[in-house]
């Protein structure tokens, strides 16, 4: 565990900071705070009462947004046929070996975690759950083709620190594997991710910030292929690009991280995007702040 080291965040749930990749797994405004609002409650997981559903956790890390969800569908008898994709076993073996953590979720879900921790598989009457280990970009290829999810959440580090699995190439893959009317949903709202995700048809939404959080315009990116107005009108947590956002688009922030043979050092895959960049002429993103008055 020396690459990594216990975080204590201000809702008191505990993450980890990776020295790899210079960059902790949640916010320090809380881990279980940002899964259940970036994660959990965008995904209206009402529509899936008494019902069946399909999700793909891309990142899983120490595991609170799968947790989360396993929690809130134990207690409203939904059946669930469950993925992931990570690299690393160290977060969830912490996780499970942390008496904070493990006194947040309800037995069973402890229960989930240890078995995927030991056998990468689970099943009962009410979950199937299979955990992939290893480089997702070649991992993704051993879901059923057949499979198309309801849920699709994407968890990396952030895009400038994990690139590869922020690329076209792989959100091609996983935009495959996308329910007509699933969502997929990030945390990032980055341009480069939007604006691949819209380029490959998906209408993009902002996960609205919280009423706290005054100098933040966005807490992350819901991306559907098809959406019923009715389900924009009236939900509470996500809501058409502004203005802003849309020009957000339009600058060289926008430009896509590539990965011709999904198999890029993310090194090479920065690189190609400074140089994209470079030649581009499009708006600089400091234009686009500059005329939004932001200061970041």
């Amino acid at each position: 565990m020396s690459e990594l080291k216990e975080v204590l965040t201000k809702d008191g749930s505990i993450t980890l900071r990776s020295h790899i990749f210079q960059e902790n797994f949640h916010s320090l405004e809380g881990a279980l705070k940002e899964t259940e609002i970036k994660f959990i409650n965008p995904s209206d997981l009402k529509r899936f009462n008494d019902k069946s559903l399909n999700v793909l956790d891309i990142c899983f890390g120490l595991g609170y947004n799968s947790a989360s969800l396993f929690n809130n569908l134990i207690r409203q008898n939904s059946f669930i046929n469950w993925y992931a994709l990570e690299i690393d076993k160290k977060p969830l073996n912490y996780s499970l070996g942390n008496k904070s953590f493990q006194k947040l979720w309800h037995p069973k879900v402890l229960k989930i975690l240890r078995e995927l921790s030991k056998n990468s598989k689970y099943k009962d009457q009410f979950f199937e759950c299979d955990i992939l280990w290893g480089d997702a970009r070649e991992k993704i290829k051993n879901i059923p083709a057949n499979i198309k999810f309801d849920l699709i959440y994407l968890d990396g580090f952030s895009p400038q620190k994990c690139p590869q699995v922020w690329s076209v190439e792989f959100l091609a893959k996983v935009t495959q594997k996308l329910n007509p009317q699933g969502y997929l949903i990030t945390y990032s709202c980055s341009a480069a991710i939007r604006k691949t995700l819209k380029d490959f048809g998906l209408k993009i939404f902002n996960i609205k910030p919280n009423l706290e959080s005054k100098n933040l315009w966005s807490n992350g990116t819901i991306a559907v292929k098809i959406i019923d107005e009715k389900v924009l009108q009236n939900n509470l947590y996500f809501k058409k690009l502004s203005s802003m956002e849309e020009e957000h688009l339009l600058t060289k922030a926008s430009i896509p991280y590539r990965d011709p043979t999904l198999s890029s050092d993310p090194k090479d895959i920065i690189q190609r995007r400074v140089k994209e960049q470079f030649l581009s002429n499009l708006k600089t993103s400091k234009k686009w702040r500059d005329k939004w008055g932001m200061t970041k």
